[in-house]
């Protein structure tokens, strides 16, 4: 039968070496031709409040290594900041996720799961993140700089950690608070001997980094390009689609990687990523630039960050096989823990209706 998977399941039941192996086997099915993954479709709907628009946000795709397809159904809503022209990502009433991700069996077709997304979400990008850097950071990386704090930031630091030797973590955000309660809440982690420093001037983040992920909600870069130094890698996951156009980083950044790393280009074209296209279409990179990361864990391409360069890597658009991947994983530890939340497979099955 069919269960729920809840977001205290995948806290508990799936590790961050988990995770980052989930999303090698996927970007590497991807690449092998083995994963389907259509480009996620966003759509913005009025609400009849000037102030507030709805958000559809869905991904589907399949990983056959895992033998799990998906669907992931996000429902938000944009609220318009009185005071400027920014826009707030917001659930619905008292904070309620209403997004969820459905997992099938791609040798029943049968459903598996309805799964929360909420904590999920967040650690696949970070999983994701960390696969990249593993495939392409320098070996020796000791200081991550940080911009963000918030939802994204959490995941993506400690997945980071988990695959080079970071000693330092140097963080910024505009909010005081907020860096505050971010050391607090790493250093609550526990994370070793791990020093994160919450620091004032956010080019004090790029300086002396040797990795510098980017893990926030702006939609305007967060620093000047001219301050990254050769040997730097830099990760940004903030994008562009249909409804928004984001630039966490400026075309700067763009300009002085020696490499870029996506995760899928189609999703670069469907969502007019225009971060990217952009520079592409003003001869600022060239297509040969763009590496997929499939096609380094599949072994197709190398990208290495040398003490010379710098690599980009746009964590470029949120896939469904994370989710297949990372699903898998959490079904099937909960079947074999014992669950009694349990849906009636005939609920969901429907035959040809004859009036």
């Amino acid at each position: 039968m069919p269960i729920v998977i809840t977001d205290e399941d995948a806290e508990r039941l799936l590790s961050i070496p988990e995770a980052i192996e989930a999303m090698r086997v996927a970007f590497g099915d991807f690449a092998e031709g083995k994963a389907v993954n259509p480009p996620r479709m966003r759509y913005a709907s009025a609400t009849g409040e000037a102030q507030r628009r709805y958000i559809a946000n869905v991904h589907a795709g399949a990983v056959q290594s895992a033998n799990v397809a998906c669907v992931r159904a996000g429902s938000t809503f944009e609220v318009m900041d009185a005071r400027s022209s920014d826009r707030k990502s917001t659930h619905g009433a008292d904070g309620a996720n209403w997004s969820v991700i459905l997992l099938f069996d791609l040798t029943s077709g049968e459903p598996l799961a309805f799964m929360h997304e909420a904590y999920l979400s967040g650690f696949r990008v970070g999983a994701t993140t960390a696969l990249g850097v593993a495939q392409a950071a320098r070996e020796n990386s000791e200081t991550l700089g940080l911009f963000g704090t918030g939802a994204q930031a959490f995941p993506n630091c400690r997945a980071v950690c988990a695959v080079r030797p970071i000693k330092t973590v140097k963080v910024f955000s505009p909010s005081t608070a907020h860096r505050a309660a971010f050391v607090a809440r790493m250093a609550k982690a526990g994370q070793g001997d791990l020093k994160v420093v919450a620091v004032d001037d956010p080019q004090e983040v790029v300086r002396g980094s040797d990795i510098v992920v980017c893990a926030t909600n702006s939609k305007k870069p967060v620093f000047d390009g001219d301050w990254l130094e050769p040997g730097q890698m830099v990760v940004t996951i903030a994008n562009s689609d249909v409804v928004n156009q984001r630039f966490e980083v400026d075309e700067k950044t763009v300009a002085r990687a020696d490499k870029i790393i996506i995760n899928d280009w189609n999703s670069v074209v469907a969502n007019k990523q225009v971060e990217v296209l952009g520079p592409l279409e003003r001869g600022v990179i060239k297509r040969d630039d763009i590496v997929s990361l499939g096609d380094l864990v599949a072994g197709r391409a190398s990208v290495k960050t040398t003490p010379d360069s710098v690599v980009y890597y746009k964590n470029n658009s949120g896939l469904a096989i994370q989710f297949a991947a990372c699903g898998a994983i959490l079904h099937r530890k909960l079947l074999q823990e014992g669950t009694n939340r349990t849906i009636p497979l005939d609920w969901f099955q429907s035959r040809t209706y004859v009036p």
